[in-house]
């Protein structure tokens, strides 16, 4: 018997126990054997080549009645198209804050089950709050792309904890471990517009020089930008190919920046004031029947003052900051725009559903009774001078990179009309009720129509899931899944009378408390925005209200009075639902939280941090250094008349410190607390060969916004020494990073550019380091 017989005859004994699964028999070689079929690619295996394409809109801060479809005066033409060939959600609700909305958006339950009760640098170790989104509780991004979707995420994540933001991770609440193929964007709450903190994937990068055709920068042109790009990429490459793009822009959270052009086309039309813009809205939203005719405008907070009772000073600003806030809001709705034509120009509008969400809270109050040019100052605790403000807008430059600028509480409520408060108060409508629009023509047969069903965050990833033909798998990557909150919309799409079916829905934000069930409303205010005193009462001591949403659309009537049965039923269906949903015990802690004692930290238990040159840092990997005494070292491999360059910085113009030498050889510590800038500046130029440079800073006293004395060292000699008065207590930014031999975002002062700011001699590394010395204690001694 031949070598080959024998192989042929191994190989069927060996293959017989398998015989009756298999089609054929193998033989020794392809010559002899027929190709088994390939593979298929996962969306032509799992049938997907006519599922829909997806394209998810979540604007930041926008008030319900902001858009110009919602009877607003600011032009929005994607919204209104969307909504004028598709559907407009006139009751559809949100958290009232971003990070617990995002979270809830992405992965269809209750933001307190997934871990996020409030925004990421706000963690404690409590269930509910960790803002750790568990594995348990999977994306259905996730699910889309494991079946085959190609999927993106363009502009702001704010769903990494700060504390898993570094380069070391962990990446596992990361936009690509979320189930995204591609991520384009900041991690951060907010980020400048015309330098942002930029992430690409897994990489921070550094922001173009221009747009795509060359304008000057601004970060959601660029998105758009790079969202058309990836549309027409995979259409080119796999035109039968679904995707599902999300597109969240940074837009229109503080930083208010916009292009000129579109600040200067809203000059003069807010002259009015927010009381008239909020009466202007509420009866256009009647005209168009977006709202009941009998609904009734709520009126204005005492604490907010009456457009009447101010000076012309007082208008002439609060008139441009909104100004500027309508110009951010058009400019952003543009870009949406481009994406929506690009989709059309390929030819996929009809099998594509555009769910375009305005806000992921209610707009924001968060700039305080007079606006501010730096929402720094409102994070940290920090009064603004007035007269800083005046010029601001006398010199044009409002709106622009010298500010991270946002407009008065007042307007906020005035953007929200008709309803009570605005973003934050989740006990009210003005905080969680937003505006959202859907378009899907060959999903949805009705056009310009209005759906007045209960509807919440947690409903849009079952909805996707349902439109793509797809259900929540039981495990996700090994992980049990715990089952959606949330209801499908498909069932309002062709159906206006359709029964609502998500008919119970708790809210909780910062202790405010709110409660859904079947057409009642009740809540309770914890804290208000714009109020920095703490409000000492307990959460069992709060007031409740009591609405009837069938009767009374905006929370016009409490009833709490009249009805005290009810009320306390209401108020037990509460319990009931934070308890279910992880919310128990609740947090109304605020800024205190900022502090990084509260939660996982990489830098716990260390006092010295050694930098390399190069590295970039997030705020919650780095060591607190707010009101604690420390050192900034610079190793240097011996300074050479002519180096120049940023040592380490953290933060920028809006909050920070920079240990720098100019092109004269001087050495300087720059430092600004929000609203205040200090220049320390050496009495000496730096000495040729020396191997360190050293900023030592003392504070006074360990406890919020103590002043420092900061004393400049080169090979140990003092050469120069100055004092800051003021030092911020809780961050420097929610997403400007700690640099090390350059300055990778906004300059601390104007005494030195970004663009020239790296080292040009050699630095070894800088040391951080947290010592026990102040200068109240040097004193008493």
């Amino acid at each position: 018997m031949n070598l080959r017989k024998k192989i042929s005859i191994a190989l069927l004994s060996a293959a017989m126990p398998f015989m009756a699964q298999a089609q054929e028999v193998k033989g020794l070689t392809v010559h002899e054997s027929k190709d088994s079929a390939p593979k298929q690619l996962n969306f032509r295996e799992n049938n997907l080549e006519d599922a829909p394409n997806i394209v998810l809109i979540l604007l930041d801060d926008v008030g319900y009645a902001q858009m110009g479809h919602m009877g607003g005066q600011i032009e929005t033409p994607a919204f209104d198209e969307i909504a004028d060939k598709g559907l407009t959600y006139s009751r559809f609700h949100t958290t009232a804050l971003c990070s617990p909305t995002r979270a809830a958006l992405l992965t269809g339950r209750n933001h307190h089950k997934a871990e996020t009760g409030a925004i990421m640098e706000l963690g404690t170790g409590n269930d509910g709050y960790t803002m750790a989104l568990p594995q348990e509780v999977g994306s259905v991004a996730k699910v889309l792309q494991q079946k085959g979707y190609s999927t993106s995420w363009y502009g702001k994540n704010h769903n990494v904890p700060d504390w898993e933001a570094s380069f070391t991770g962990p990446f596992d609440r990361w936009p690509n471990d979320l189930g995204f193929d591609y991520f384009y964007g900041f991690l951060g709450g907010d980020t400048d517009q015309f330098h942002p903190a930029l992430v690409e994937d897994r990489k921070r990068i550094s922001a173009p020089e221009t747009n795509a055709d060359g304008s000057e920068y601004h970060l959601t042109t660029d998105m758009a930008d790079k969202a058309i790009n990836y549309i027409q990429s995979v259409n080119a490459v796999a035109p039968d190919k679904p995707f599902f793009v999300y597109f969240s822009p940074g837009a229109v959270h503080a930083p208010h920046q916009a292009p000129a052009e579109y600040i200067e086309k809203y000059k003069g039309q807010f002259d009015e004031g927010w009381d008239v813009y909020r009466e202007k809205a509420f009866n256009n939203m009647k005209a168009k029947g977006i709202i009941p005719a009998d609904t009734k405008l709520t009126p204005r907070p005492e604490s907010l003052p009456a457009w009447d009772s101010l000076t012309d000073e007082q208008r002439m600003v609060y008139a441009r900051m909104m100004e500027i806030f309508a110009g951010f809001t058009e400019h952003t709705d543009v870009q949406i725009k481009r994406i929506y034509d690009a989709i059309e120009e390929m030819g996929k509008m009809d099998n594509t559903i555009f769910i375009y969400i305005a806000g992921d809270n209610g707009a924001s109050a968060e700039g305080g009774q007079e606006g501010l040019l730096n929402e720094m100052a409102f994070f940290n605790g920090i009064p603004e001078k007035w007269e800083d403000k005046v010029a601001a807008v006398k010199n044009n430059r409002l709106g622009t990179e010298d500010y991270f600028n946002h407009m008065p509480a007042a307007w906020a409520w005035a953007v929200n009309s008709p309803y009570q408060w605005t973003k934050q108060i989740a006990s009210h409508l003005g905080g969680v009720r937003n505006a959202m629009a859907i378009s899907y023509p060959k999903g949805i047969e009705a056009r310009g129509e209005v759906r007045s069903q209960f509807s919440h965050v947690t409903d849009i990833a079952p909805t996707i899931l349902e439109v793509a033909g797809l259900d929540m798998p039981e495990a996700i990557d090994g992980h049990p899944q715990v089952p959606l909150d949330g209801e499908s919309l498909v069932y309002s799409f062709d159906d206006a009378e359709a029964s609502e079916q998500h008919t119970t829905q708790y809210f909780e934000i910062f202790g405010n408390l709110g409660i859904y069930h079947d057409g009642w409303w009740a809540g309770a205010i914890k804290t208000i925005p714009w109020q920095i005193a703490p409000d000492n009462r307990t959460i069992t001591e709060m007031d409740w209200e009591l609405y009837d949403l069938r009767s009374d659309f905006s929370q016009s009537r409490n009833m709490a009075e009249e009805m005290p049965e009810k009320l306390e039923y209401m108020k037990y269906l509460f319990f009931a639902e934070a308890a279910k949903a992880n919310a128990l015990p609740i947090d109304d802690r605020r800024t205190e939280r900022f502090r990084s004692t509260f939660r996982a930290s990489l830098t716990a238990g260390q006092t010295t941090f050694k930098y390399p040159n190069g590295l970039r840092l997030p705020e919650g990997a780095t060591p607190f250094t707010k009101f604690v005494s420390h050192t900034l070292e610079a190793n240097l491999d011996g300074y050479k008349k002519g180096d120049q360059g940023v040592l380490i910085t953290q933060g920028g113009r809006f909050a920070g410190f920079v240990l720098r030498v100019d092109k004269s050889g001087y050495a300087y510590y720059e430092y600004c607390n929000a609203v205040d800038k200090t220049s320390i500046k050496s009495s000496v130029k730096v000495p040729a060969g020396t191997k360190n440079i050293t900023a030592k800073v003392i504070m006074d006293e360990k406890k919020p916004y103590t002043g420092s004395t900061v004393t400049l060292y080169a090979d140990g000699k003092k050469i120069g020494m100055g004092t800051v008065e003021k030092t911020v207590p809780n961050l420097y930014s929610l997403d400007e990073t700690l640099d090390v031999g350059k300055d990778s975002g906004t300059s601390i002062t104007d005494n030195y550019s970004v663009k020239t700011s790296k080292y040009t001699g050699i630095l070894k590394s800088v040391t951080l380091e947290l010592i026990d010395e102040y200068k109240n204690k040097v004193m008493s001694k």
